[in-house]
C-alpha cells in the first residue's frame, strides 16, 4: 500500500514540477489536430462530393443507349415497386447558350420535369428564387405567362468576385425574365452525306437561377422542359422521349437489391413494351450515383490515404521527442527512482510508473488534439476567410477544389484511430525510459549520491 501510495506521489510530482512533460503534450496535441483535420477535411471533400451526385442525379439512374419511348410507363411501373419511392425522366443534349452580345458560353442542356425531378433530387433547394416558396417548382416566368422558361447556372450568367469567390444573387436575379438562345442539335442521316448535324435554336426566358454549390453544374448546365427539348431535337415525335430515368430509392432499401428488382422490371418492360433487342436491353446501365463516381473516388482516397501518411510519418516524431523527455527525467532522477526501489517497488511497477507517463502524455494530449481539431475543422471557412481578409491570400476556390464551402464536419470514423496511435506513440516513447529506469540499482545510486 505504501508502495502505491509512493508511486501515486512520484506521478504527481513528475507532471506538475516536470514542465517539460508539457512540451510532450503539447506535441501530440499538435500533431492529432492536424491529423484530425487533414482526414476530416479530405473525407469531407469525398463526401460532399458523392452526395453531390446524389442530390443532383438521384439514387439510382437507368441510363438507355437511346432514347426511351413511353417513359412515363416505365416511371409508374418503378414507383410501384417497394424500392422505389419516386422516378423522373431526362432527356440530355450539348449546346452553345447565347446570353447577350459577346457572350456565348457552352452548356449541357437537361429536359426535365421539374416538379417530378424535386421530388427525386434537391432541385427545389438549388432554385434561387423559388426555394423558399411553398408550390412545386415550375418553369413559369415571373410576369410573362405562356413564355418558354428555363433554368440556368448561377456560373453561366455571371462570374463570382475574384477576391471572395461568392456570387451577387442580388444582382443576378434581375437576369430573370431574360430572353437567352439555345443553339443545339443532333445528327441527320442523309443520302448523299451519311450523318450530318441538324443545327436547332431554341429561344426561352430565364424562370430561375440554379445554385448547387459545385462549380462544374453551376457554371455549365442549364434545364429546359422536356417536352420543348425533345420537340426541337426530334421534330414530328409526339410521343414522351427520355434518354435517362433518375431514381430516389425509399428509406432504408438496400441499393444492390434495389438495383437487382430495377434491372428486372427494365427489362421485362423493353422487351414487352418498347420490342428492344437484346442487346439495347443489356447496354443500359443501371448503377447509383455513387457508382458512377467510384473510380474517381477511389483515386481521391489513395491520393488522402499518401498524404496521411506522410503527416503520420512527420507526427512520428512524437515519439522521438516523448523518448528523449522521458529519458531525460529517468537521468536526472536516478535518486527518486533508487529510493522507490530500496521501499520494496519492483522493475515492472517501476516500468508501469513511466508508462503511466506515456499513456497520460498521450490521453491528455489527444484529447486536447481532438478538441482542437474540431475547433479547426468547424470554424475552417471562417479561418480561411480571416487569412483571406488579413494576408489577402484566398486559399479555397471554387473552381479548383469543385464546391463553394470548405467541408467542415469531423470525420470521427477517421480521427478515432488517430486518437488511438496517439496514445500507443506516447507509450512506445516511455518504454525505453521505463526500462532503463526499472535496471536502475539502488545500492550503486544512493552510494554515489
Amino acid at each position: 500500500m505504501v508502495c502505491q501510495m509512493l508511486k501515486f506521489f512520484f506521478w504527481l510530482r513528475y507532471l506538475q514540477r516536470r514542465r517539460i512533460v508539457l512540451l510532450s503534450i503539447a506535441a501530440v496535441a499538435l500533431s492529432v489536430s492536424l491529423l484530425i483535420v487533414v482526414a476530416s477535411l479530405f473525407n469531407g471533400f469525398i463526401d460532399a462530393f458523392e452526395q453531390s451526385a446524389v442530390d443532383i442525379l438521384g439514387d439510382v439512374i437507368l441510363g438507355a443507349p437511346i432514347p426511351i419511348r413511353e417513359y412515363p410507363a416505365l416511371m409508374d411501373r418503378l414507383e410501384q415497386t417497394d424500392v422505389v419511392e419516386a422516378a423522373t425522366g431526362v432527356l440530355s443534349a450539348e449546346g452553345l447558350l447565347y446570353i447577350g452580345k459577346g457572350n456565348v458560353r457552352g452548356v449541357s442542356v437537361l429536359g426535365i420535369e421539374p416538379d417530378r425531378r424535386a421530388r427525386v433530387t434537391s432541385l427545389k433547394q438549388a432554385l434561387v428564387r423559388q426555394k423558399t416558396l411553398e408550390a412545386e417548382p415550375s418553369f413559369d416566368v415571373p410576369d410573362q405567362p405562356g413564355q418558354v422558361g428555363g433554368f440556368v447556372g448561377v456560373g453561366v450568367v455571371a462570374d463570382p468576385n475574384e477576391q471572395t469567390d461568392e456570387y451577387d444573387l442580388d444582382a443576378i436575379l434581375e437576369t430573370v425574365g431574360q430572353q437567352v438562345v439555345l443553339t443545339t442539335g443532333t445528327l441527320r442521316e442523309t443520302p448523299e452525306a451519311g450523318k450530318m448535324p441538324d443545327r436547332k435554336v431554341i429561344p426561352f426566358r430565364i424562370a430561375d437561377i440554379a445554385f448547387t454549390g459545385v462549380h462544374d453544374l453551376d457554371g455549365g448546365f442549364i434545364y429546359l422542359p422536356i417536352d420543348a427539348l425533345r420537340d426541337a431535337l426530334y421534330p414530328g415525335i409526339d410521343r414522351p422521349l427520355a434518354t435517362t430515368i433518375s431514381i430516389k430509392l425509399r428509406p432504408g432499401v438496400d441499393a444492390a437489391q434495389a438495383i437487382a428488382e430495377i434491372r428486372t422490371l427494365w427489362e421485362a418492360f423493353a422487351g414487352e413494351e418498347l420490342n428492344w433487342s437484346d442487346y439495347l436491353i443489356e447496354a443500359t446501365e443501371i448503377e447509383t450515383a455513387r457508382q458512377m463516381q467510384h473510380r474517381y473516388v477511389m483515386e481521391l482516397r489513395k491520393q488522402g490515404g499518401v498524404l496521411l501518411l506522410i503527416f503520420g510519418v512527420i507526427s512520428f516524431s512524437v515519439v522521438v521527442l516523448v523518448f528523449c523527455i522521458f529519458y531525460m527525467i529517468v537521468r536526472l532522477k536516478r535518486k527518486d527512482i533508487a529510493i522507490l526501489r530500496s521501499c520494496g517497488v519492483g522493475r515492472a511497477s517501476v516500468i508501469s510508473i513511466f508508462l503511466g507517463f506515456g499513456v497520460s502524455v498521450g490521453v491528455v494530449g489527444s484529447g486536447i488534439g481532438a478538441l482542437l481539431g474540431y475547433l479547426i475543422t468547424a470554424n475552417i471557412n471562417a479561418i480561411e476567410n480571416a487569412i483571406r481578409v488579413t494576408l489577402g491570400l484566398q486559399l479555397w476556390q471554387s473552381s479548383v477544389y469543385m464546391f463553394t464551402k470548405i467541408p467542415n464536419e469531423v470525420d470521427w470514423s477517421a480521427s478515432l484511430p488517430i486518437l488511438a496511435s496517439a496514445v500507443v506513440a506516447a507509450t512506445l516513447g516511455a518504454l525505453l525510459p521505463a526500462i532503463l529506469a526499472a535496471r536502475t540499482r539502488p545500492v550503486e545510486v544512493l552510494r554515489y549520491e
